[in-house]
C-alpha cells in the first residue's frame, strides 16, 4: 500500500503517528530525514515548538481522529470499509443487544433549505420561548396550568420540519447564539433526536414521542439546588444529589396531566448506559428502550458540543470521536454509528478547511456524499478574509473534475480535487458564522423569489 499522507496542525498530534514530512526542511530540525513515528510526548513538545504544521503517513502510523471517522460516514465516491479499529484502539467487548432496525429510504427529501428554513425559524423561537415557559412552570407551584398540549404539538411540529429538511432547524441549533444553557441544550438535543430518529426511519409517531421526551427530559432540574447545575466537579454526595433530577422529572411528568407513558419513558431512561454504568436504575443493554438509547446518545453529544461555560462549541469531530470510543460501553455501537452517518463529520455550521488552505462554513448538507457539502469559502489559502465570499459544491466540484479525468481531457495530477482537511475549533479565526448563515439563507430566499417572478413573466 502506498503512502497516504494528511497534513496536520501539530496541536492535532498524538503519540503512535508517523511524521513523514515538515513544514520546513529536515535539515532545519532534530528529526531523521526518512521520517519518524512519534514516541512521547518530548518529541511532540519539540514538534509543537518547531513546526506549525507536519505530514503524517496513515498506513504506517495511528492516524487522527477524523480521519478515522470518515470510514463510517457513507459517502458514495468509494465503498465503506468494514473494519471496526479506531486510532489502533481495541473495540470494548459486544454487550448483547438486539440490532436496529434502519431505513434510510423512509424520509426522502420534500423542500429545499431556503423553502424550509423560514417556518424552521419561527418554530425555532415558538418551542424555545415554550421550553422555557414550561420549565418556568414545573418551579411554580403552577405546574397544572403547562400547556402540555401546545408543547405537543411543537414538538411535531419540529419533526414535521427535519423531514421535510433537516439542515433548516440543524442550522438553527448549531449555531451558539446567545440563550440560556438549559433550554438552549433541551431543545438542541430535540433536533438532534429527529435528525438521528429521521435517518434510520423511525415512524412518525416515534418521533413525536422522542422530540418530546427529550424537550422535557431535564425538567427534575428546576428541583436541584442551582449549584448543583453550575459546578463542574462534584463530590461523591453531590453527584448522588444531581442524579436525583430524573425521578423528579418523572414525579413531576406523572402528575402532570396529558403526558404519555411514553414520553416519561424517555425522561427516565436518558441517562441509562449500556454497560450499567447509568442512572437511576443502572439498567443494562436492552432492558433500556430504544428512545431512551438514542436520548442518551444526542444528550451526551450535545454536551459535549457545547459545553456548559463554554464561549464557543467544541469542533464536531472532536465530539463524534469521543462519543465513538465509548461505543460498546456506554452507548450501542450500531446506535453511534448509524447517529454519525446521520449528522455527519461536519454538520452545517461546521468551520472548515480545505485542502486548497481556504476556509470555508458549511452550508448545506449533501445527504448522499456526506463528506462532500455546500462550503461558503470566507478565507483564502493564506487565511485573509476574501473580498466576497464564494460558495463551493464540493460534491459537484468533484463530478466535474471527475468528468473530466474520465473523458481523457486532464489528468488527476493536472487538477485538484478540493476536499475538506478537517473541522475547526469555533472561534480559530475571526468568522461570523451567524452573518454567513443569514447572508446564504437570504441569498437562497432572493434567488427563489427572482426564480418565480421569472415564471410569472414567462407564462
Amino acid at each position: 500500500m502506498g503512502i497516504k499522507q494528511l497534513k496536520l496542525n501539530v496541536n492535532e498530534l498524538t503519540i503512535g503517528m508517523f511524521v513523514s514530512g515538515l513544514d520546513r526542511p529536515w535539515t532545519q530540525s532534530p528529526f531523521p530525514l526518512q521520517g519518524f513515528y512519534i514516541r512521547d510526548m518530548e518529541e511532540l513538545k519539540k514538534l509543537k515548538g518547531l513546526c506549525s504544521h507536519v505530514y503524517v503517513d496513515v498506513v504506517k502510523g495511528r492516524a487522527p481522529v477524523a480521519a478515522n471517522l470518515k470510514n463510517i460516514v457513507p459517502d458514495s465516491s468509494r465503498p465503506s470499509p468494514k473494519s471496526r479499529s479506531f486510532g489502533g484502539a481495541p473495540v470494548a467487548p459486544s454487550i448483547p443487544v438486539k440490532p436496529i432496525k434502519v431505513n434510510h429510504n423512509q424520509y426522502p427529501l420534500v423542500k429545499g433549505l431556503h423553502r424550509e428554513v423560514k417556518s424552521a425559524k419561527q418554530l425555532h423561537q415558538k418551542v424555545y420561548t415554550a421550553v422555557g415557559e414550561i420549565l418556568q412552570g414545573f418551579d411554580s407551584e403552577h405546574a397544572h396550568n403547562i400547556p402540555i398540549a401546545e408543547t405537543r404539538k411543537l414538538a411535531s411540529d419540529m419533526v414535521d420540519s427535519v423531514v421535510r429538511n433537516p439542515d433548516a432547524l440543524t442550522w438553527l441549533t448549531r449555531v451558539k447564539e446567545a440563550d440560556d444553557y438549559t433550554y438552549s441544550h433541551a431543545l438542541r438535543a430535540s433536533v438532534w433526536a429527529i435528525l438521528f430518529g429521521r435517518h434510520i426511519g423511525m415512524a412518525k409517531k416515534e418521533l413525536d414521542v422522542l422530540a418530546l421526551g427529550v424537550l422535557l427530559k431535564d425538567v427534575g432540574k428546576t428541583k436541584l439546588p442551582r449549584r448543583l447545575l453550575v459546578k463542574s466537579d462534584l463530590s461523591p454526595e453531590e453527584q448522588e444529589e444531581y442524579q436525583a433530577f430524573v425521578e423528579l422529572g418523572v414525579e413531576i411528568l406523572r402528575e402532570t396531566e396529558g403526558v404519555e407513558p411514553k414520553v416519561i419513558s424517555v425522561v427516565r431512561t436518558h441517562c441509562e448506559r449500556l454497560d450499567g454504568s447509568g442512572f437511576p436504575k443502572h439498567l443494562v443493554g436492552d432492558k433500556i428502550p430504544l428512545l431512551g438509547k438514542v436520548a442518551g446518545i444526542v444528550t451526551y453529544y450535545d454536551k459535549v458540543i457545547s459545553p456548559r461555560g463554554a464561549t464557543v462549541p467544541t469542533a464536531p469531530s472532536k465530539a463524534v470521536a469521543q462519543l465513538y470510543e465509548q461505543r460498546n460501553t456506554s452507548f450501542q455501537e450500531d446506535l453511534v454509528v448509524e447517529f454519525i452517518r446521520a449528522i455527519g463529520l461536519y454538520p452545517t455550521g461546521t468551520l472548515v478547511e480545505l485542502s486548497t488552505g481556504e476556509v470555508g462554513v458549511v452550508v448545506e448538507q449533501n445527504f448522499e456524499r456526506r463528506l462532500k457539502p455546500k462550503v461558503m469559502v470566507v478565507l483564502d489559502a493564506i487565511k485573509e478574509p476574501l473580498d466576497k465570499t464564494k460558495l463551493l459544491d464540493l460534491s459537484e466540484d468533484d463530478r466535474r473534475k471527475q468528468a473530466l479525468i474520465d473523458a481523457g481531457k486532464k489528468t488527476l495530477a493536472e487538477l485538484q480535487k478540493i476536499e475538506i482537511v478537517r473541522d475547526l475549533e469555533p472561534g480559530s479565526y475571526d468568522v461570523d458564522i451567524i452573518k454567513i448563515r443569514d447572508e446564504y439563507l437570504t441569498a437562497g430566499a432572493k434567488k427563489g423569489i427572482k426564480g418565480l417572478i421569472k415564471r410569472l413573466t414567462s407564462s
